[in-house]
C-alpha cells in the first residue's frame, strides 16, 4: 500500500510543480497524470481477489505494465529531479513481482475507497441571501489553466521545431551556394537541394503561421483565466462584507494566491515567446502588458479589516496582503502607506495620497513574506486617527452617517519587470466617531450599507428604501451570528418586529413586500419611546449573546411578541404559566408574563408582567436562578414543569462557610409586601385591558413536543371582528416593576 500510495502521490505531486513554476517538464508532468489515471481507470481491477490464483498471470501483467511505464516516463524526461523520483519508484514497485496478486487487490481498495468517498460527498445548499453576488468557483479551475499551459509549451515547442528548421535550411542554402559555385553541379543534386529547401521554407512558414495563431490562442485562454480570477477576488471581497451581517465566509487566500502567480508565469512565459519572434506583435504585447498591469494591481487584498466603527484616538490595526509577494523583486523594501478618505474620494479611480499624515498615526508598514505561511503581508498594529475632516452633510444627516474608508497605496516591481506599478486598495466602509454613545448609531449605518448595498455600487451609494423581507432576513442573519446559535427568529418573532418598526401593532396580513426606509431602522423613535428600532433590537441582542444564549438556543424564549398576542395565546391556560418574552419598552431586557388569579374572583385570570432584568440584574443573578425563586410561575408555556426545563441552569447551593462568617443568598421576590424595602421606594402600576378585546390577532394553537416545537409550531385563527369587545367583568392585566422584587438575604449561622 505504502508503494502504491507513493504513485498517487507522484501523480498529484506533479501537476503542482508544473502548475506552480512551469518546468521544462511540463509536457511529462501532464501526460504522466492523464496517461496514468486514464490506465488504471481503464483496467478490470474488480476481478482480482486474493484466492484467485488463477488471475496471478494478469496481476503480473499488470504491474510489468506499469513499471515499464514509469520507466518509459523517466527516460524522456530531461528534468534529472523528476526522472531520479521515477527511477525510484519503479524499482520498489519490484518488490510486489513475488505477489503480483496483492499488488492488484490494494490497487481494487484503493479505488474502491475512492469511490466511496466521492459518493459520501456532502453537498451543501446555501439559502439564497447567503450566496454571493458573482458564480464562485468551488474549486481552482485547473482544467482551464492545464489547458492553457498545454497551448504555452505547444509554443514553447513549435518555436524549437522552427529553430531548428531554420538552421537546416541555412545549412541547405549554403551546401546549395557551394554546388552552384563548383565545376560540375549535377543536375539531380541541384534540383534535390531546391526542392528541400522549398519545403523546409514552407514547414517553417506553416509552423510560423500556426504558431502566431496559437499565441493569440493563448493570449484569449489568459484573459479568460484572468476575468475568472479577477471575479472569484471580488467574491472574496463581497463574501467577507457580508460576514459583517453573518454571512458564512471562508478567508483562506492560498487558492487565490496560487491562481495569481500561475497566471503571473503564465504570462510571462507569452511575453518571453514573443520577444523571440522575429517580427514583433505590438497587438499581443500591449495586450499582454494590459493583462499584467491588471493582474499586479488586482492583488493587494486588505485580509484582515479594520474595525467598521473606530473611535478616535483609540489604537486598532488591519492587515494586508499582496498574493503576488513571491514574485516582488527583491532589493528595496515595498511600504505601504494607509490615509483615510471620505466617500466622494472613495469615487475616484486615481487616488493621490495625501501629504497630511497626522490625521492617521503608524499608517506606514512594511511588506514582510512568511516562509511557512508563504504569505506576504503588511500589518498595521497600532493605528489611530488623530482627527477626522467631515464633508458638509446633507439635511438631516448625522456624523454616525458619514462613511469614510481606508486606503492603501504603494509601488511595487514584479521580478523580470522593469517598471513599477502603483498599487491601490480600499478598505470596507467605516464610521469614525468621538465618543463612545455614538457606537450604536454608527454600527447602524455600518448594518444597512452591507446588508442593502448593490455589489459594485459607486461608493458608498445605498437605497433609502428596502423590502421588509431583506430587512427581515438580515436581522435574522445578524441575531443568529451575533448570539452564535442556530435557533433563527420564527413567524411569530419576523411578524412581531414589523409590527414594531411600521408601528402597525393590528396588522395581520403579510408585511414582507412593504418598504422599510433608513428612517424608521435608526432615525426616528419609535412611538412612546426614546429610542430607535435598531436602538432596541440591538440592546435586545446584546442581552441575549451576553447572558440568554443558552436559554434562547433551547428554545426556552418566546423572544420578540406584543402583548396583545401575548392575551390570545395565554388564555384560559392554567395559573402559573409563564413565558419569557423580551421587553417592549426597555432596552435590552426580558420579562416574564405569567398567568394569575385575579382578585375579583376565584375563577377570574390576570396576566402579570414582571418588569425586565436587564443585564445588570442577571449579572447579580441568572435567570435559571430568578425562575426557581418565583413561587408564583409554575410552567412554561404550554405546559412543561418549570423544574424539568430549568433544572440545568439552577446554581448549586451554597456550602457552609468557613471562618465564622455568616453566609449569604440572594432571592428573587416578586411583589410588595409591608416593611420591605422596596415598598418604600416603587409602586405597582396597573392596566386593566380584556382578555378577549384582541380579536383580530391570530390565535396559534401549539402540538405539544419540546418547549422549542410547541413555540414555533402555529394554527392560525383570525376573528371576523376587528372591534375591541369589553367583557362585563374584565380581567387585568398589570406589570409589576423591578422596585417590587426584593432581593431577600436569608442567613444561617454556621457552628463549629
Amino acid at each position: 500500500m505504502a508503494q502504491w500510495n507513493r504513485i498517487s502521490q507522484l501523480i498529484q505531486y506533479l501537476p503542482d510543480q508544473t502548475m506552480n513554476d512551469l518546468y521544462p517538464s511540463a509536457t511529462f508532468a501532464i501526460e504522466v497524470r492523464y496517461f496514468l489515471s486514464e490506465w488504471i481507470e481503464k483496467q478490470r481491477w474488480e476481478e482480482f481477489a486474493l484466492e484467485k490464483v488463477e488471475q496471478e498471470a494478469n496481476a503480473r501483467s499488470l504491474l510489468d505494465e506499469i513499471i515499464m511505464l514509469l520507466q518509459s516516463f523517466s527516460q524522456h524526461n530531461a528534468n534529472v529531479v523528476d526522472k531520479m523520483k521515477l527511477m525510484q519508484i519503479s524499482r520498489n514497485m519490484r518488490m510486489f513481482q513475488h505477489q503480483p496478486l496483492k499488488f492488484a487487490v490494494m490497487v481494487r481498495d484503493t479505488l474502491r475507497k475512492e469511490r466511496v468517498l466521492l459518493g459520501n460527498m456532502p453537498q451543501v445548499n446555501q439559502p439564497p441571501q447567503h450566496q454571493p453576488h458573482v458564480t464562485r468557483e468551488s474549486a481552482f479551475p485547473s482544467t482551464d489553466v492545464d489547458h492553457l499551459v498545454l497551448k504555452v509549451l505547444e509554443v514553447q515547442d513549435l518555436r524549437q521545431n522552427i529553430h531548428q528548421v531554420q538552421e537546416e535550411l541555412n545549412w541547405e542554402r549554403q551546401n546549395y551556394e557551394s554546388l552552384q559555385g563548383s565545376m560540375d553541379p549535377t543536375v539531380s543534386e541541384v534540383s534535390r537541394l531546391q526542392k528541400h529547401i522549398q519545403q523546409l521554407e514552407y514547414n517553417a512558414s506553416s509552423m510560423a503561421t500556426k504558431r502566431f495563431q496559437l499565441l493569440n490562442e493563448c493570449v484569449d485562454c489568459l484573459d479568460q483565466c484572468q476575468a475568472q480570477l479577477l471575479n472569484r477576488l471580488k467574491a472574496w471581497r463581497w463574501e467577507q462584507y457580508k460576514a459583517t451581517i453573518g454571512h458564512p465566509f471562508d478567508d483562506n487566500l492560498n487558492v487565490l494566491q496560487m491562481w495569481c502567480e500561475q497566471l503571473l508565469g503564465v504570462n510571462g512565459k507569452l511575453r518571453q515567446e514573443l520577444m523571440l519572434i522575429m517580427e514583433p506583435i505590438p497587438e499581443l504585447q500591449e495586450r499582454l502588458r494590459q493583462l499584467l498591469q491588471l493582474l499586479v494591481q488586482s492583488s493587494l487584498v486588505v485580509d484582515k479589516q479594520p474595525p467598521q466603527v473606530i473611535k478616535t484616538q483609540s489604537k486598532f490595526s488591519t492587515t494586508v496582503r499582496y498574493l503576488l509577494g513571491e514574485k516582488v523583486a527583491p532589493g528595496k523594501p515595498v511600504v505601504l502607506k494607509a490615509q483615510i478618505i471620505n466617500e466622494l474620494q472613495a469615487r475616484s479611480l486615481n487616488i493621490t495620497p495625501s501629504d497630511d499624515v497626522q490625521a492617521v498615526i503608524n499608517n506606514t508598514a512594511i511588506l514582510e513574506h512568511n516562509t511557512a505561511t508563504k504569505s506576504t503581508c503588511a500589518t498595521f498594529r497600532n493605528m489611530s486617527i488623530k482627527k477626522i475632516k467631515r464633508a458638509d452633510r446633507k439635511g438631516t444627516e448625522s456624523v454616525t452617517e458619514e462613511k469614510f474608508a481606508l486606503l492603501f497605496s504603494t509601488e511595487i516591481t514584479i521580478t523580470g519587470c522593469d517598471t513599477p506599478y502603483k498599487v491601490q486598495m480600499i478598505s470596507l466602509p467605516l464610521v469614525v466617531i468621538v465618543h463612545g454613545s455614538q457606537d450604536n448609531n454608527a454600527l447602524a449605518t455600518i448594518i444597512w450599507d452591507c446588508a442593502f448595498s448593490e455589489p459594485d455600487r459607486v461608493p458608498f451609494v445605498v437605497p433609502e428604501r428596502v423590502p421588509w423581507k431583506l430587512m427581515c432576513n438580515t436581522l435574522n442573519s445578524k441575531f443568529t451570528s451575533e448570539v452564535q446559535t442556530h435557533h433563527n427568529l420564527d413567524h411569530y418573532n419576523q411578524h412581531f418586529l414589523a409590527q414594531k418598526i411600521f408601528d402597525k401593532p393590528d396588522f395581520t396580513d403579510d408585511f414582507s413586500n412593504m418598504m422599510v426606509s433608513w428612517a424608521q431602522f435608526n432615525k426616528e423613535v419609535l412611538p412612546g419611546r426614546l429610542f430607535t428600532f435598531w436602538q432596541w433590537f440591538e440592546g435586545v441582542m446584546d442581552l441575549t449573546k451576553k447572558h440568554l444564549r443558552t436559554y434562547w438556543s433551547d428554545g426556552l424564549i418566546f423572544g420578540f411578541i406584543g402583548k396583545q398576542h401575548l392575551h390570545l395565546i395565554l388564555k384560559e391556560r392554567p395559573n402559573g404559566t409563564f413565558l419569557l418574552r423580551f421587553s417592549d419598552s426597555e432596552i435590552g431586557g426580558i420579562t416574564i408574563a405569567y398567568v394569575a388569579a385575579s382578585e375579583m374572583g376565584e375563577h377570574k385570570q390576570i396576566i402579570k408582567n414582571i418588569q425586565p432584568f436587564t443585564k445588570r440584574d442577571l449579572d447579580i443573578r441568572s435567570l435559571g436562578d430568578r425562575i426557581r425563586d418565583i413561587n408564583e410561575i409554575t410552567s412554561l408555556y404550554p405546559d412543561f414543569p418549570k423544574h424539568d426545563v430549568f433544572k440545568k441552569y439552577y446554581s448549586e447551593p451554597q456550602t457552609s462557610s468557613s471562618g465564622g462568617y455568616i453566609p449569604v443568598s440572594l432571592h428573587t421576590k416578586v411583589g410588595m409586601e409591608t416593611g420591605s424595602v422596596a415598598a418604600n421606594s416603587a409602586s405597582v402600576a396597573h392596566r386593566t385591558e380584556s382578555l378577549h378585546n384582541a380579536a383580530s390577532y391570530p390565535v396559534p394553537q401549539f402540538q405539544q413536543f419540546t418547549p422549542q416545537e410547541a413555540i414555533t409550531r402555529e394554527q392560525m385563527e383570525t376573528s371576523n371582528s376587528s372591534a375591541v369587545d369589553f367583557s362585563p367583568d374584565p380581567a387585568v392585566f398589570s406589570d409589576v416593576a423591578t422596585g417590587d422584587m426584593e432581593l431577600v438575604l436569608n442567613s444561617f449561622i454556621n457552628f463549629s
